[in-house]
This record gives structure tokens, C-alpha cells and sequence, in this order.
């Protein structure tokens, strides 16, 4: 009979999964900037960005308003690897006139009831952290501010709605300030579903979800920054307070709301309002009980149709009487005793039918809060872009925890609307006053690291003072190079190449290119044709160079050299011809002449013996005697930078400067003859090898070398050599960053303190990285996956750090290049004696191609610091092959003129 006549309470699976994709839309729509006025679930930001990572510790106050008592709390929390926490509270009443009156009384009374609890507890004299819980619905700005909306609870209290309560809280606290001796900060102002998740976050890091289901209900669950309109910036997670009980104000639950609801809700101090809550609340689930029972008396199927005056009147029926019906073996004693005292005379059928009312209200809400609950741990499965998902949900409130079957028959619905989800429920202990504290401590935490971040990351912001010295030193030291008497000594070697001119368009014939400068090394056929259809072809093959021919001896390296173009000629088929050879090497090298180059150092992680001081042409040409399959016309040695600039210089004949930010990074010019000191003749141009990477060996730019630039150069190859290519190079940005990220596991700012195995090998944090890390369309759940591929498991916090470190550090790389280079036009624009020079830079190398902000950065910079000078940027196609080919071509063009 009772199930005949409660039949639409009865929800299946499906109504469930329903009401699931129901609340999922209700969710996003409450996200959006444009959805959120009209959505329903308001999906309130709480400001919380952080969960509790263990390491917090202090003392702090807390006082918690919203239940049916207000309550006072010192909490400590201590930082002895055990995660212990100490909580002490106490409770004041909340009186009908308190929290029915105005504002000012309200808050002046929770100031008097804090006080006297810092006077019982012999706390005046701290200055101690305080946070608010508030269980109301608040419009959040900040940590510290939010406006109450509405409202909950049997709360009505004047004057307060659509203003900042914390505000409200500080003026009582003020009044007091001079009175009684206290100096009291309110840090955070917390919603009891936050303090819920945040005090099970303390206990398990898993935790990301807070359920309350007591008085009233709520959840919210951390959710992705980039998906919560309402706040400014992208990055990381934060707390959403979804305020669900208002879920269904619309309407979108009228399908399921029966006429017990209907007059449940016109009976309240709220009507129309929190639909959702009334039907699953415990606040509500006594009085719907009420009238159901009502109702079936008047029809007769109760009670032998006879009302007592107790049945008629709202409220007799509270949740400790349905929870105590419920109850499994003493629920039938329970029930007659509970009917007896309402003057209802129960027979043992009557006994039966309410037990079952019961349970049947009692189970739907546990199924609707199941529904609403799975929806959420949905959505986190999705933002994580998992088909499987373990989590943990915090959870609190008198229904849930005093009511005998509710929590099971909860965790099972969920379990069976979310199979893909692996749920653990943790029961809170005092969410609403521990959590508000670990609010505070975790905000504490938080600004207290954010500190030691910045101080860190400090060094890498230049300001553009300290640009222009670096600019105007860069340029001291390019005129060094360039001086007889001074050229010895300085850093910046400014090396001739012997390349006189820029392809004019009349270059054409096949020619060979060798390119070796890094890891890899290639051979390349390159077809030039001239006239008006003048194009390029190239073909050509790349050949790997084992670590240990890199760090052998220079015969070996150069056989392997030879072996390599031995399997290209054959490839191609073309072992017969003698053709013109361009080879790109692209390490500092002194020319005498064009096919001359004697190799000054090696860099990038070369090391082979008997080569230095050697000339690497001569080399080569003995290698393929030795050999002795084939012959080659070398006629000429070329750096990749000069390389890029004669790519770029034959589309575009204003290209007189190459740039490479790369692997390493250099700089390459046309100068005039008259101003090179060490070689002969004064007409016409050269192009200069600046090699500018090593510029500040001399220790000119010590001033803005951090401790970790030095550890990174102590631990290289050359150390004391190469020092600006080390902080602007991609060879070393992710070693550079790896110090820092030791340095700030050390200091307890990252990984939970704990430097993994990876995070000491040298070199696994490559540049790469940085770029995928700081590209802007990577969420941070990407950035934690590379993270996690190098070892490192990281949490949300981790990798946002770890992105504004690599941020600091190629960004810091983009303004030293940039500051290098204005250094390099404005010397151009003076020896032209012009007001404004137009000029274009040819530009290579993978730091400059695939990193996403260092372009921007570097042209930013030269803008900055030569404003005079109009600069273009063209990226150059395959400088170190195509380029060594229009050298070759334009050295035979110029040396044919020179003949006739």
C-alpha cells in the first residue's frame, strides 16, 4: 500500500543517470561567464587553490557559523612528519533573536563568543591567524571577501545580504581591539563543504570533493582553472563551492518533485527557493515524513483514519525521529514509542507503514545526492582525461553520519552510477572548524613559499637598466674583437670569415654541403639554378655521431666524416664528380682564407683530441685521401650563422645579420673592411663570426650570473668558457632550471621536499621540455605527465612552479640574446651614419622556432633597446646545408670574377 501511494519517490538507475546529465549541465552553465546570471547551481569560486600538502604548521583560530550552534576553535597543526593536528573548541549557542535580528548584532555577538574563548583559553596576547566559516551562500572575490547572497537554514538575519562578511567581522573585531588587548586577522573566509574537503585533504591527499549532508546540503570539488569564467587566469585548480541545493529553482526537477514537496516548500521561509536541498536535506526529510503521514491518516490508511493535533503541527517530526526508525533492530520499538509520544495510537501494521515512509524519503535523498555526487567525480574523471579514476570525497553532516543506513545505501549508488571511479569516503572530523583552519595554515603556506619562490627567481628578472649595461658592454667588447691590439685577449672573438658577399641571384650549378654541429650530421646535394626560374633543390641524408667519435680522437671523427659522404655519394650516385664542397662547421674557428679554418675550441659537448689549433679543412682533405675513393673541390669552411644569413640574404637582399638560438647561440655580421684591423685592405664588406657566446668570460656580466648559472658552468665541459651562450642557449636552460628545481625541493617548495633519482642526473630536464612546458595551450595536466615522464611526480602546485620557472629562465634567455643583438644594429646604424636603419635578420635554431614565447621575447627586446632601428626577423630554411651551398656558389661566382 505504501509503496502504491509513495511510487514517484521510487528512482531507478535511469531516472539517476538522468538527473546526473541533468546537474552536469547545470554545472557548466554555472561555470560560464555568460550562463552563470541564469544557472541555478551557482558553482561559487572559493578562492582555495591549494590542497593541504602535509608540510603546514602554525596555530590558528577558527569560528564557525552556520549550523544550529556557533562554535570557536584553536587548532594546531604540527610539522613532525606524522601530519598530527591538535583541535580545541567550544560551543555557544546561536539565539532565535541572533540569528533572526540585524547584522551588527550578529556579528558583534560571534566577536563577544570568540573572545571569551581566547580568554578561556589564555590566547589574547597572540596575534594568531583567524578563518571564517561561514556556511552560507557567498559570492567570493578573494580569500578574504565574499558578499552573501542569500539566506540558508532558518538564518534570516537583516541587513547583511549583498555585503562583505568578513568586513562585518573585522569592524566587531575592531570594537574590541583597544578594550581587550587583541590583534586578530581574519586570513580566509570558508564555506563548511570547503573546510569538509580541506580537512580530509589534510588526512588524504586524494581528497578533492565535499560533501555536506546535516541541516542543509552542499559539495564542491577542486575544479581547472581554465574552466571557472568568473576568475581571471588559466593555471591550476581551484575550489568550487557548487551551492547544489539550489539545483532544480528552474524547474528541472519538477518531473520529479511529488505533491509532499510541493507543499513542503510552500510551508518554508523560503519558498521556490533550494529545491533540491528541501528534498534531500535533513532539515526537511522529518517534515515531509510529516505530511505524507498526513495525508494517509485523512485517507484512512493510517492511525484508523484519527489525526492528533501533534501530526497537524509543522516541525513534530525532526531527522533524529526518522533516523531512529530506521533504526535496524530497535526501529519498530523506536517507531511505536516516537508515534505514542505524537499521541498516535500505532498498531503494530501502522508501526510497519511508517518504518517504510521512512526508509522510501530517506532512501530517495541518498539516491538524488548520489546522482548530483556522481556527476561531479564525472567531471573530474573527464578534466583529467582518465578512463579511470581513484579519489576520495570528504564528507559531513548529522543526516549522513547519525542516520543508520543512509551512508551505505549513498556509497553504493554512487559506486554503481560511476563504475569507472574508485571512491573512497572519508568521514570528516569537525570540517567546519579544523578545515577553516587548514584554509588559513595552507593560505599561510602559501604566501610563505610564494615568498622564497620569488626570492629565487629574482636574479632572472632584468630590468631594462641592467639590459642597456649589458647591450653597451656587448658593444665594448664587439670593438675589442675588431682591434689589432686588443684582439688577443677579448672574449667576443669576432672571428673574419672571408665571405664577401650576399648572393646577387646569379649563383647556379651542384654543389656539395656538409654540415656538422651537433648530434647529428648531414650530407646534401644542392641544385642552384639562376634566372627566372631561379629555385633551389636539395637533397640529402643524415648520419647519427656516436658519443664516443664525439670524445675520440679528431682521425676517427673525421674518418667517420668521410665514411658518412662515401654513403651519400653512393646513395646519389654521383661518386665521380669532382664537385664544389661547402662544409659548415659550426664551432669558433680562425680563417686565413675562405677554405681555411683553424678550430679555436670545441663547444657543445665535442671533445675530440689532436684537433684544436688544427685546420679542419686540411683535415677533411687528408681523411679523404686516406680514403682514397673520391675527390672533392672544398672551397669553403662555413659557420651555420653565416650559413643562415646567406639563406635569408638570397630571398631578401637586406638580410646583413644571422642569428642562431638553438642548441647554442651565436651571431654573425656584415661589416665594413675598413673597421677589421686584422685583415688586410680597406673596400668592401666581411662577414664577422662574432662568436658571441663567449662574451662575459672576462667576467663582465658576473653581476647578473646566478648561483645557478655558476653550478651549471662548473659542472660542463668548459667551465669558465662560454658563459653568455650558457645562459641564453637551449644546451643549457633545462640544466639551469634543474638546479633551480633542486634548489627548491631542497627548501621544501616542490615534490613534498623529496629530490628523486631523476632529478639528479645532469641533463634530463632538456629544452624541449621548457617548450612544451610553457606552451600556452598545454594544460597542466600535460605539464604534470612530462613531469611524471622524467620521474617527478608532481601535484597541480608542483607544475605551475615548474612552469613559471622555465618561464623565468627563457625568458631571462630572450632578453640577454635581444640585449646582444640591439648591441649588433645599433653598431650597423651608426657606421651607416643613419638617423634609421631598416634591417633584416636571419634567424635559426630550435629555441627561436619552437619555443612559444622566446621569439616574442627577443624581438620585444632589440625594439626596446634599439628603437632607432626598424629590424624584420626571417627565419631562415636549412642555413648550415643550403646556406653552405650559396657560400660555396657565391665564393666560386666571386672567385670567377675576380679571374676574368
Amino acid at each position: 500500500q505504501v509503496d502504491r501511494y509513495l511510487y514517484h519517490m521510487r528512482l531507478s538507475d535511469d531516472v539517476l543517470l538522468d538527473v546526473m546529465a541533468r546537474f552536469q549541465a547545470e554545472m557548466v552553465k554555472g561555470l560560464g561567464k555568460d550562463t552563470n546570471p541564469t544557472a541555478t547551481v551557482k558553482m561559487l569560486p572559493s578562492f582555495v587553490r591549494s590542497l593541504p600538502d602535509g608540510t603546514e604548521k602554525g596555530e590558528f583560530l577558527a569560528v564557525d557559523l552556520g549550523g544550529s550552534q556557533f562554535r570557536a576553535h584553536q587548532v594546531k597543526v604540527f610539522d613532525d612528519g606524522k601530519q598530527s593536528s591538535q583541535l580545541e573548541s567550544k560551543f555557544y549557542p546561536s539565539p532565535k533573536e541572533v540569528i533572526q535580528g540585524n547584522g551588527a548584532e550578529l556579528f558583534d555577538y560571534v566577536a563577544d563568543c570568540l573572545l571569551d574563548f581566547m580568554e578561556t583559553k589564555n590566547l589574547k596576547h597572540k596575534k594568531l591567524p583567524l578563518g571564517f566559516t561561514f556556511s552560507f551562500p557567498c559570492k567570493q572575490t578573494k580569500l578574504d571577501k565574499g558578499v552573501l547572497l542569500a539566506w540558508t537554514k532558518h538564518f534570516k538575519v537583516r541587513g547583511v545580504q549583498d555585503t562583505d562578511v568578513v568586513s562585518s567581522l573585522r569592524k566587531a573585531l575592531q570594537k574590541h581591539k583597544a578594550s581587550f588587548d587583541i590583534d586578530l586577522d581574519v586570513l580566509a573566509l570558508v564555506n563548511d563543504t570547503v573546510g569538509t574537503m580541506m580537512t580530509c585533504g589534510y588526512d588524504d591527499p586524494r581528497c578533492e570533493v565535499g560533501v555536506i549532508i546535516g541541516t542543509g546540503t552542499n559539495a564542491c570539488y577542486m575544479e581547472e582553472m581554465r574552466h571557472i569564467d568568473l576568475v581571471e587566469g588559466d593555471e591550476g585548480r581551484m575550489c568550487i563551492n557548487t551551492e547544489w541545493g539550489a539545483f532544480g529553482d528552474d524547474g528541472a526537477l519538477d518531473d520529479l518533485r511529488t505533491e509532499f514537496d510541493r507543499e513542503l516548500d510552500l510551508g518554508s521561509l523560503n519558498p521556490g527557493k533550494q529545491l533540491f536541498e528541501k528534498m534531500i536535506s535533513g532539515l526537511y526529510l522529518g517534515e515531509l515524513v510529516r505530511l505524507i503521514l498526513l495525508k494517509m491518516t485523512k485517507e484512512g490508511l493510517l492511525f484508523n483514519g484519527k489525526v492528533s493535533t501533534a501530526l497537524l503541527t509543522k516541525g513534530k517530526i525532526e531527522m533524529k525521529h526518522v533516523s531512529a526508525m530506521e533504526k535496524y533492530k530497535e526501529g519498530l520499538s523506536n517507531t511505536k514509542e516516537i508515534l505514542t509520544e505524537l499521541n498516535l495510537f500505532p498498531s503494530e501494521e501502522d508501526c510497519i507503514a511508517v518504518q517504510h515512509v521512512c526508509t522510501i524519503v530517506s532512501f530517495r535523498s541518498a539516491n538524488l545526492c548520489a546522482a548530483a555526487l556522481a556527476a561531479i567525480l564525472t567531471r573530474l574523471r573527464e578534466n583529467k582525461k582518465l578512463l579511470r579514476m581513484r579519489t576520495t570525497v570528504g564528507i559531513d553532516g548529522g543526516l549522513y553520519k547519525t542516520h543508520p543506513q543512509y551512508a551505505k545505501r549513498l556509497h553504493k549508488v554512487v559506486r554503481r552510477l560511476v563504475p569507472n571511479c574508485d571512491v573512497r569516503f572519508l568521514l570528516s572530523l569537525s570540517g567546519s572548524g579544523k578545515g577553516a583552519a587548514m584554509v588559513t595554515a595552507v593560505a599561510y603556506r602559501l604566501a610563505a613559499q610564494r615568498k622564497q619562490i620569488d626570492a629565487a627567481l629574482a636574479p632572472f628578472l632584468l630590468s631594462l637598466e641592467t639590459l642597456r649595461e649589458v647591450k653597451n658592454k656587448m658593444r665594448t667588447e664587439l670593438e675589442y674583437g675588431l682591434k689589432r691590439e686588443t684582439q688577443a685577449s677579448a672574449t667576443v672573438k669576432m672571428l673574419p670569415t672571408y665571405v664577401c658577399g650576399t648572393p646577387d641571384g646569379t649563383e647556379k650549378g651542384k654543389f656539395l654541403a656538409l654540415d656538422l654541429g651537433g648530434t647529428n650530421f648531414r650530407v646534401l646535394l644542392v641544385k642552384i639554378r639562376s634566372g627566372r626560374r631561379r629555385s633551389v633543390q636539395m637533397y640529402n641524408k643524415i648520419f647519427a655521431i656516436p658519443l664516443e667519435i664525439m670524445q675520440g680522437t679528431g682521425e676517427e671523427l673525421f674518418d667517420h666524416i668521410v665514411q658518412c659522404i662515401a654513403d651519400f655519394l653512393e646513395y646519389m650516385g654521383i661518386k665521380g664528380a669532382r664537385l664544389p664542397l661547402g662544409f659548415t662547421f659550426s664551432f669558433p674557428c680562425r680563417q686565413a682564407s675562405i677554405d681555411k679554418g683553424t678550430l679555436v675550441g670545441w663547444t657543445k659537448g665535442f671533445k675530440a683530441t689532436d684537433c684544436e689549433g688544427e685546420d679542419v679543412v686540411d683535415m677533411l682533405r687528408e681523411a679523404i685521401r686516406r680514403r682514397n675513393e673520391f675527390d672533392l673541390d672544398i672551397v669553403a669552411v662555413v659557420n651555420d650563422t653565416v650559413g643562415t644569413m646567406m639563406t635569408c640574404g638570397y630571398e631578401d637582399p637586406n638580410c646583413e645579420i644571422g642569428l642562431i638560438a638553438g642548441t647554442g647561440s651565436n651571431v654573425c655580421y656584415m661589416e665594413d673592411m675598413k673597421n677589421i684591423e686584422i685583415v688586410e685592405g680597406n673596400e668592401g664588406k666581411m662577414c664577422i663570426n662574432t662568436e658571441w657566446g663567449g662574451f662575459g668570460d672576462n667576467g663582465c656580466i658576473d653581476n647578473i650570473r646566478t648561483k645557478y648559472d655558476k653550478e651549471v658552468d662548473e659542472g660542463s665541459l668548459n667551465p669558465g668558457k662560454q658563459r653568455y651562450e650558457k645562459m641564453t642557449s637551449g644546451m643549457y636552460l633545462g640544466e639551469i632550471v634543474r638546479q633551480i628545481l633542486i634548489d627548491l625541493t631542497k627548501q621544501g617548495l616542490l615534490f613534498r621536499g623529496q629530490i628523486s633519482e631523476s632529478l639528479r642526473k645532469r641533463g634530463i630536464f632538456e629544452t624541449k621540455f621548457l617548450s612544451q612546458i610553457e606552451s600556452d595551450r598545454l594544460a597542466l595536466l600535460q605539464v604534470r605527465r612530462i613531469l611524471q615522464q622524467l620521474g617527478l611526480d608532481s601535484t597541480c602546485e608542483d607544475s605551475i612552479i615548474v612552469k613559471e620557472v622555465c618561464g623565468a629562465v627563457s625568458k631571462r634567455a630572450a632578453q640577454l640574446c635581444g640585449a646582444g643583438l640591439a648591441a649588433i644594429v645599433e653598431k650597423k646604424r651608426e657606421d651607416r651614419g643613419v638617423e634609421h636603419l631598416q634591417i633584416t635578420v636571419g634567424v635559426d635554431g630550435t629555441l627561436y622556432k619552437l619555443h612559444p614565447h622566446f621569439s616574442r621575447v627577443l624581438r620585444e627586446t632589440v625594439k626596446e633597446l634599439a628603437p632607432h632601428c626598424d629590424v624584420t626577423f626571417m627565419l631562415s630554411e636549412d642555413g648550415s646545408g643550403k646556406g653552405a651551398a650559396l657560400i660555396t656558389a657565391v665564393a666560386k661566382r666571386l672567385h670567377n670574377v675576380g679571374q676574368k
